[in-house]
């Protein structure tokens, strides 16, 4: 049995994508997130500490997004994968990025899911 921590429809903003002009002002973006934590949820003792924080994750990801421009939203949800690795006790995320652009569909999406053994290991 797998346990998950799951974050929907998280509201992001950055300055994203491939002309210039489109980066040139903020856009909504919206992240799903799966976290596999290290440990089961029969051994947390009740103690947000020997949990994932997820407050502090929706919090990283949200400064995470503003930090810089990117082109691809490919290159966000990687990103957004190595830093909760590298900063949560977790053994797998997997991150479903949405960008709302183009007018004739709901959104485009990204999807991925990145290992803490891979992580460490230097892999993508």
């Amino acid at each position: 049995m797998t346990d998950r921590i799951l974050i929907a429809d998280l509201e992001l903003s950055s300055h994203i994508g491939v002309p210039a002009a489109e980066r040139a002002a903020a856009q909504r973006l919206t992240v799903n997130l799966v976290l596999e934590p290290v440990h089961d949820f029969s051994a947390l003792g009740d103690a947000l500490e020997n949990t994932v924080d997820y407050f502090r994750v929706c919090e990283e990801v949200k400064a995470l997004s503003l930090v810089r421009p990117r082109r691809l939203i490919e290159t966000l949800a990687e990103e957004i994968a190595s830093l909760l690795l590298a900063r949560f006790a977790i053994r797998t995320v997997a991150v479903e990025l949405r960008k709302y652009i183009l007018p004739e569909t709901s959104f485009v999406a990204v999807s991925l899911t990145r290992s803490r053994e891979a992580h460490a290991d230097g892999a993508a």
